[in-house]
Formats: structure tokens, C-alpha cells, sequence
């Protein structure tokens, strides 16, 4: 993932920051514990595409 997309995009839900998860190719919210996918190196940002992280998950 680019980095500079990475520095711009938010969490569409808390606007907070989001960290990338290359090997499950994902964006994560830890404020908001949910898990945006990346489907051919395009971000997901889309509330009802995120899965819920659960709590043995940490980034």
C-alpha cells in the first residue's frame, strides 16, 4: 500500500488513524476495533465491509 494513501485515509467511522496489515491485507481501526479490507491494492472504507477485530488481535 502507498504510503502516502495511507497517511490520508481515516477511519470512516471515528476519523481516527489506521494501520496496515500487509499479510491480511487490511486497514485496521484500534479505537473503533474494526478491520477495513484492501481488494487489489484499493482500501474498502465502507463500514458494512469491515469485520470486527476481536480481542486477541492487536496491531
Amino acid at each position: 500500500m502507498d504510503k502516502a494513501l495511507l497517511d490520508i485515509l481515516a477511519c470512516p467511522s471515528c476519523k481516527g488513524n489506521l494501520d496496515y496489515n500487509k499479510s491480511q491485507q487490511e486497514l485496521s481501526c484500534p479505537q473503533c476495533r474494526l478491520a477495513y479490507p484492501v481488494r487489489d491494492d484499493i482500501p474498502v472504507m465502507l463500514t458494512d465491509e469491515a469485520r470486527s477485530l476481536d480481542k486477541t488481535e492487536e496491531q
